[in-house]
Parts: C-alpha cells; structure tokens; sequence
C-alpha cells in the first residue's frame, strides 16, 4: 500500500511503498477514502523535524535531558545508537481519515465489514490507503435523516467520506465547546477562523448561540459571515469595539482560542473581550503568558482543551477498548467523534465549503508544500484522496515487498526476523550484520513503515506483513523473535513447527501453559534449535567472574540489584496482557544470570514487594532464589531510585572470594588479599555481540550456549516469582516434574 511518510532527520515528504498494517485485537481494518491534514499540527511536526540537530535540542529540551541521562547511564556509543536509530525511523503522519472497514480484530462485536466509519488519532488515521484503528478510534457515519434546515441533500443522500474525514477536528471542536461550558443563547468570540475556528463557529451556530469571529486573513473572516456568523473582522481593535457593541458593553460570556501561534496576544485579547467572571478556552496551541492584571480583575477562569476529550491519552480506554460508563462521563472522545458526525447529517455543518485543496493520494506530497508555505498559496484544509477506496473491490491485504536485489551468498545462514522495534534495530540487527555468513531474507512488523525501513536499512530481500510468509520461506533457516512479550511464546511455537531454528527475545512465555508447549515441541526428535536473549551471561566481564569462581566447590552468596527506574503505570511493559509486568519482563533477565554464576536452577524462589504508594506498578521487588546446589541469590529490582545512579552491580560470595561487577563497567575480582579490576575501555558491554556469534554458532552445529534445561528452569523460576510477589509466600520449582507433566499432557 501508498503511505504518506516523514524523515525524522530532515523532515523530508514522500510516499512510500509498504505492507498494510497487521489486523490487531480490538482494531479495525480500514480503506482509507479521504484523510483530512492538518495545518497546525503537522505544519508544526514538519517544521521540527526539519531543523538541525541542535535547533532540535532547543526546541525539546526534555528530550535533551533524557538523551545526556543516557549518556551518563550508558555511554556514548550506546546513546550515539539509539538516538541514529531515533531518526532513521519514518515518522507517519495524519490523525483524521475516514473509510470503509474491510477487515474487524478480536474483540469487536459492533462493527461489520463495510461499514463506513471516521477514524481519529495519530499513529492510527494515517495517511495512508489502508489503517488499523482501536475500536474507541472509530465512529460509524450515520445515515442522512433527510432535509434540514433547507439543506440541499436529498433523504437518501449520504455524508461523503470527505465530510467524515473532518470528524477528528470536529471531536477536538467539540470537546473546546464542552470545556467553555456555553450554553444556549450565550454570546461567544472565536479567534482564529482556520481549520479549528471555522466549524467552532458552524457548531456555535448549530447550538443557537451568537457568534463572533476575528481572523487575520480578510477571506477566512469573509467565509466566516457567508456560512452564518454574525460579524467578524480582522483586526484587534475592531473586534475588542464590535464584541462590546454586540453586548452593550458587557464583553462576551465566552471566548475560544482556535488559532496556532506562539504568541500570547490572543489569550490577552480574549481577556479584553470577555465579561466579568466568564470563561476562556485555550482551543489552539497558542503563548500562554497571561498578563494577570486582565485575568484577575474580571475573575475570568482560563481553561486548556485536551485534544478530542475524556479518554485522550488513556491506553486503558484507547487502546484496549475500556469506556467510560455513560452515566459518569457523558462526551468521551468516542461520542464526540459520533455527535459531530450527526450535526454533519443533519445539514447543520457546511463542511465542503471549508475545502480548498484536494490531492491524489500519489500527489500527496504536494499538501505539505501546500500547508508548510512552499506554494505561496492561501488554503484552509486540505484533503489527500485515494482511489479505490468506494469501489467495493475484493483487496489483497497480504503483502510482500521486495527490497533489495541481492541474492543469498551459498552457504549462509537465511534469517527472517519478526518484529522491527527499537531493541532489534539499535541492538540485535547491527550486530548480526556484522557477522559473515548470515543473509537477511524477509523481516515483518504490526506496522508497514518499520518492516519497510528495517529492510532498507540492513538490506533485507523484502519486508511483509505476514508472519506465515516469512515461517514458510524455504530460503529462511532461523528466525528471530523481538516482538512485544505476549506473541513470543506463540511466534516461537509456530517457528519451531515450521522448522526453523529460533532466537526469540526474553521473556521466553508469560505463563506456564506456553511454556509447557515449548518444552513439549522441543522433545521432538527433529525439533529445531531454541534460545532465549539472556545477552548477560555472553558480556566479557560475566564470562570472567564465571572463569574466577570456576575454583569454587562451595555454595554461593549472590546478589544482584538493579536499579531500574520509574516507567509509567500505562506502559505497555507494566500491562499484564502485553508485557506481562517487570518481573516477567525484565527480572528474568537476572534470574537467568544468577543461574548462570550458580551453575544450577532454582529449586524455590520467593519475591516480595515494598508497600505500594500508589505511583509504582508493583515493581518494587526483593527476590529470594535457592539453587539445587546449596547456592542462595537475591535480586533487589527496584523503580523508586535515581536513574543516574549505576543500574546493576552484581557482589558473588564464596570459597574466600569476592567478585563484584558495576554496570558491566568495572570488575573487581578478589581473593586472597589480591584485587584484579578490569575497566571496560569502550563502554560497558552487556554481552549481545557475543550472544549473536553464540546463535550464529549454534547454527553451523555447534553446542548450544545456554542448554535448554536452564532456559526452562529460569524461566519457570521467574513465573513462580511473579505469583509468590502476589502473596509473598516461598513457592517451590520442581523442574523435573513440570517437564514429565508438560510431556505427559502430549502424550
């Protein structure tokens, strides 16, 4: 499919070939019809994305801070990666479109193919010919409800797709007239008569209130008054004169601010024009430095409109589906989207009026030269068109998209990789593209632009949307797994019964059903290789405190703690159905590394959480571990400290010997009243160079690095470790009988 996309880099517009997006749970599948840009946001978005790299940091000095965080926690070859990989990524670009559903995820039980639906959200309704939104995203387009008002629609007429694909401006419309509070008859100003103020005005109307606008394009304010204002004007004094002749003096009881400037002369101009103690509405992305005075004298309450209303920025709701009970919250996001698009099939809206522009989707470049000032040309909105889209035609959502020409050296290894995310393309790809020997065949992301630049970027010989297209490509020997936690256990399945050899990232599984299939499909006599991305036990300095205690015939004391840092409640690790929390997640990462020092598995665990604040997503955690060779661990995995304290020290006990390992850049070894410290000279080294050569390895038949024993016992352990945190009581591993009852459940 055609999509519209941005260089991060250079801010750079084109429209690029890439796979349709994968179907997601609780998603709808749409054809895109008309998508609607943005002058404001994604003028704004561009003109960032094509500044320097320091008029970038001046411009998001929150993103500069994190970025010299990183630097002082990792180093600056590890921040150099990550923030090149930041802006390598094509950015998608687009929040409002409209279209014909032609595919619908699990979950969705009130929306069928062919329905005709508005979409809304960045990220979502992208320009593109075909996107995949959350359910909470969508609103069907009702039907015309016949003549109103003297509108000229016939009763059978429909409102079109381009009408529609204003639904997300008309949402955030909407939710500013809420947050003003206004009521019938109230007397209103809007400044800023664009693409926010225009229907902000038709909607004021609608509701029976007086209306005046100021814009400082005379057609704009011109169009205003044609589509039903009662006055408007263009300067700031006429207006201030015009408002208190409308209102005898009083001042307006509302005033919306829908222009985008980052002056603050229309927040204090709306003070001159409101009346004692009425409200302003920040609409628009305006200056915000009130002069008090103004403010303080009248009383007036200034309120900011958050985007299309209760519901915005909540994954909970956005994403998995979760609506708010109408009886607490009448307008969420969703019912705006949906009462916005009644108001246009009542007749009340003149929509069409408000187009100035429309580009092909092939041309659709030629919008942003539009909206960013290349053309000199005066616009209002812009739509992107596509074709195709009503036709009704059977499409073809299963892409492959060849890339590079390069055919497979013989002998080599073919990969196909599964998922094309940060970790994979700053971490695991360019280290693999290092190592001889391995061809890179097919790669295949939820999302087309990232599986299009993952193959672009390491020359993969194609990208796709399928996974199944990739698992039965004869020329792929081994696949790698770097999606989101919950696909992997499957993923991994499906690659293990195809035949290919697998590397799948941690964790392995989420619960202990997965795993027992796992354990079942590599009993198989020709099951092929499996290995999990326990990178620690690969860097330079664990295989030297290996090496150090390898003297030892004594049980261990280890300790691990980490400090983790603070992550968002809502983020897609802490979600126990995505990423199964941080225990999962990321505590099994230590305790495979425990197991890796003790040289056993863990025969009890026990995890215990610090009393809850509130703030903190139970990822505060002191983990107790007893290995069946006498060896104890602990792990104290901890979100409540500073980020700019040293992440992981490791302190070993045993045999009159001290090993202690700071962030895997300083080793001390002791033992008999001798230390040996080793520095890392290039920054620390975590071990993943080494545990790809290791995967690689294992491929042209060698032993495997970690045998599968200890990735089934780490992992057990780290499942029984997130129940015990339920209720801090020790649980047993009795690895053995879990593997004969997985066994016994094939037979």
């Amino acid at each position: 499919m055609k999509q519209l996309l941005q260089d991060a880099r250079t801010g750079e517009i084109r429209v690029a070939e890439v796979p349709a997006p994968q179907l997601l749970p609780g998603c709808v599948l749409v054809r895109v019809a008309a998508s609607l840009v943005s002058a404001g946001t994604e003028r704004a978005s561009s003109e960032f994305a094509s500044k320097s790299l320091l008029a970038k940091a001046k411009a998001r000095p929150d993103l500069m801070r994190d970025v010299l965080a990183k630097f002082r926690r990792d180093g600056l070859a590890a921040t150099v990666r990550s923030v090149r990989s930041r802006l390598d990524q094509p950015q998608s670009v687009g929040y409002s479109s409209a279209g014909l559903v032609v595919a619908f995820g699990d979950g969705i039980v009130d929306i069928s193919v062919g329905d005709r639906v508005a979409c809304a959200g960045a990220g979502y309704a992208v320009h593109a010919e075909f996107a995949c939104v959350p359910r909470m995203l969508v609103a069907k387009i009702p039907e015309v409800r016949g003549n109103v008002r003297g509108n000229e629609r016939e009763a059978s007429s429909q409102v079109s797709y381009e009408e529609a694909a204003f639904a997300t401006v008309g949402a955030i419309c909407l939710h500013g007239i809420r947050t003003a509070e206004v009521a019938l008859g109230d007397t209103v100003a809007v400044i800023g008569l664009g693409l926010l103020g225009q229907p902000t005005r038709q909607l004021f109307d609608a509701m029976g209130c007086r209306v005046f606008g100021m814009e400082l394009l005379r057609q704009r304010a011109d169009l205003a008054i044609g589509s039903g204002a009662e006055a408007a004007c263009t300067g700031a004094q006429e207006f201030r004169d015009l408002c208190f002749q409308k209102t005898g003096g009083l001042g307006v009881d509302r005033v919306l601010i829908t222009a985008e400037t980052p002056s603050s002369e229309p927040v204090n101009l709306a003070a001159e024009l409101a009346r004692d103690r009425a409200i302003v509405v920040a609409v628009g992305t305006v200056g915000m430095d009130l002069q008090r005075k103004l403010y303080y004298e009248k009383e007036l309450d200034f309120r900011i409109s958050r985007s299309y209303g209760p519901g915005r920025y909540d994954a909970a709701y956005e994403q998995k589906g979760r609506d708010y009970p109408i009886g607490h919250v009448r307008w969420t996001e969703t019912r705006n989207l949906e009462a916005f698009l009644q108001f246009v099939a009542d007749g009340k809206l003149n929509l069409p009026s408000l187009i100035t522009h429309r580009f092909p989707m092939e041309q659709a470049t030629r919008a942003y030269d539009l909206i960013t000032g290349s053309t000199g040309e005066t616009f209002l909105a812009a739509l992107i068109t596509y074709a195709g889209a009503e036709s009704g035609t059977t499409v073809n959502l299963l892409e492959k998209i060849p890339v590079a020409t390069v055919a497979p050296s013989s002998g080599s290894i073919g990969l196909g990789v599964l998922g094309a995310g940060s970790f994979a393309q700053n971490t695991l790809l360019p280290v693999l593209k290092a190592i001889p020997g391995v061809s890179f065949i097919g790669v295949c992301n939820a999302t087309g632009p990232r599986s299009r630049n993952a193959a672009e970027k390491f020359g993969f010989s194609y990208c796709s949307n399928s996974e199944a297209e990739l698992l039965h490509d004869p020329q792929i020997k081994a696949v790698l797994i770097a999606t989101r936690h919950h696909l992997h256990a499957g993923q991994a399945l499906a690659a293990l019964r195809a035949g290919k050899a697998v590397f799948c990232e941690k964790p392995l599984c989420l619960n202990e059903p997965e795993l027992a299939a796992l354990v079942c499909a590599m009993a198989d006599n020709h099951a092929p290789f499996l290995m999990v991305g326990f990178n620690r036990r690969f860097a330079p300095m664990a295989v030297q405190i290996k090496n150090f205690l390898s003297e030892i015939h004594e049980p261990l004391a280890i300790h691990y703690r980490v400090n983790a840092g603070y992550i968002p409640p809502d983020h897609w690790v802490n979600d126990l159905d995505q990423g199964g929390g941080r225990i999962l997640g990321e505590v099994c990462h230590f305790v495979d590394f425990l197991c890796f020092l003790a040289g056993a598995c863990p025969i009890e665990v026990q995890a215990q959480t610090v009393s809850n604040p509130g703030q903190y997503s139970m990822d505060n955690v002191i983990a107790s571990l007893k290995f069946a060779n006498g060896t104890l661990g602990t792990i104290s995995y901890l979100a409540n400290g500073d980020k700019s304290a040293s992440k992981e020290r490791v302190e070993v006990f045993g045999g009159g010997s001290v090993a202690i390992l700071e962030d895997f850049r300083r080793l001390e070894l002791i033992r008999n009243g001798r230390k040996q410290i080793t520095r890392a000279r290039w920054g620390q080294d975590k071990g993943h160079k080494a545990e790809m050569q290791a995967f690689v390895d294992v491929l042209r038949s060698k032993t495997p690095p970690i045998p599968f024993e200890q990735l089934v016992g780490s992992t057990l352990a780290t499942l029984r470790l997130q129940n015990s945190s339920q209720t801090g009581q020790p649980l047993a591993v009795e690895l053995s009988a879990f593997v004969a009852s997985a066994l016994a459940e094939k037979i």
